[in-house]
């Protein structure tokens, strides 16, 4: 699910790794290395999910923004609807009657 909620972080326009990272964080799904992010967005963009983009920093070295290619738009919304779908029948078999 990490590359889904990741894609999904790109949603609203391109961002940074860092950023990524911290708004994943905000949004209550803890602290995400790294180690662990960095590898993740190189495959995204080796899948054609994201693009990459060298900007000038805020009084620093350049970052590096990744955004949704059309691709990723799509993969993104396939996997939302396929999780809307696995979570309404895991609810309604969990909460199914004794039977």
């Amino acid at each position: 699910m990490l590359p889904t909620v990741v894609l999904r972080a790109l949603r609203d326009g391109p961002n940074y790794g860092y950023a990524i990272s911290t708004a994943l964080k905000e949004a209550g799904f803890g602290t995400i290395k790294g180690g662990t992010l960095y590898p993740l967005l190189g495959r995204l963009e080796a899948d054609g999910l994201v693009t990459v983009e060298w900007r000038a920093g805020d009084n620093g070295p350049q970052r590096k923004f990744y955004r949704l290619s059309n691709a990723g738009r799509d993969h993104l919304a396939t996997q939302i609807h396929d999780w809307e779908h696995f979570t309404a029948l895991t609810a309604a078999f969990l909460t199914a009657p004794k039977g």
